[in-house]
């Protein structure tokens, strides 16, 4: 079995991937998945749901800590997560 960080690894953006401007970011999320589904070409995978989340949340992070420059109690009312709970993803994944 493959570990979070082979899959991790393994989860690499296609080189031409067909996201275009106005695509939701649930499209989006569907043909990173099918691209990486793809790549693996039958190999047995596990645990996709955790890193999934793994490789989402540090971006999602990172852009909301920027759009709310650095203020983590409107980050964490835009987010809908507890101030506490924010800091500590924060401090998971080295931004803080």
């Amino acid at each position: 079995m493959n570990t979070i960080e082979n899959q991790q690894a393994n989860f690499v953006p296609a080189s031409n991937p067909v996201i275009t401007q106005g695509q939701t970011l649930r499209d989006s999320v569907e043909t990173s998945m099918n691209n990486y589904f793809r790549q693996l070409d039958g190999q047995p995978v596990t645990d996709v749901y955790k890193m999934v989340l793994a490789e989402i949340e540090a971006p999602l992070l990172e852009t909301v800590m920027a759009y709310t420059k650095d203020n983590q109690t409107k980050a964490s009312e835009l987010l809908g997560l507890n101030r506490g709970t924010l800091r500590k993803k924060l401090k998971e994944y080295g931004l803080l």
